[in-house]
């Protein structure tokens, strides 16, 4: 027996319930930012449409052993350029630290280092799990008030929504990872509808707390009176 009128009406309904709570948080997210990103330039100079700011914050990826991802090496790469260029003052790395032998933070500052970026001027947030946390202990644990955001084009409109409404000052730097790896950055594309979605529950509707949301830090301070 066919379904019937009605049930199609409801299935047909469904489906389009589900389309707008899909595309939702992606476009919250797009809307939030709008305005207050960037895409990093590849030729000299590019920086100068980057406004001002005392810290960067770079948001983790995966690490293999003591080197950084592919995706996260670009982030660090961008970010070396806006300290370089007089466009941030410290880097604040944010990233997992959550098991033994797994340290996001540590590579990243280590291979800053390795490109002559001042120890000084490197911030460590071991407890950086989601882009949310990152966002929250930025201004919570280590005091920021105003940052720029470093990270993939992909990501960059949900991380710049999500620090701006835990309270920061956020504009987005964004790497077009498309250019070298087409494939990955579209894998990555996709699963942002599901991650908008929690970043939305997570930031809009129920403000939660960081994973670990203290104690409260000075090393940012410090590093911007180093600076």
């Amino acid at each position: 027996m066919p379904p019937s009128r009605r049930t199609l009406r409801l299935c047909y309904q469904g489906a389009v319930l589900l389309s707008v709570l899909a595309i939702g948080p992606l476009t919250w997210a797009w809307l939030a930012s709008s305005g207050h990103r960037l895409v990093a330039g590849s030729s000299p100079g590019w920086t100068a449409g980057v406004p001002r700011a005392p810290v960067a914050l770079v948001l983790g990826a995966a690490v293999f052993g003591g080197t950084p991802s592919a995706m996260l090496a670009r982030r660090l790469d961008v970010s070396a350029e806006l300290y370089r260029a007089g466009r941030v003052e410290a880097i604040l790395l944010s990233g997992d630290n959550g098991r033994a032998g797994y340290d996001e933070p540590t590579v990243m500052r280590d291979y800053l280092l390795a490109r002559g970026i001042p120890g000084r001027a490197l911030v460590l947030d071991h407890a950086g799990f989601d882009t949310w946390d990152s966002c929250v202990r930025a201004r919570t644990v280590f005091g920021a008030t105003r940052l720029t955001v470093v990270t993939q084009v992909f990501h960059l409109p949900r991380a710049v929504a999500l620090c701006r409404t835990a309270g920061l000052e956020a504009f987005g730097v964004g790497d077009d990872s498309s250019r070298r790896w087409a494939s990955t950055t579209c894998a990555y594309a996709a699963r942002e509808f599901a991650a908008a979605a929690k970043g939305f529950l997570d930031s809009v509707i129920l403000d939660s707390p960081a994973v670990f949301p203290g104690p409260r830090e000075t090393t940012l301070e410090t590093a911007l009176r180093s600076g």
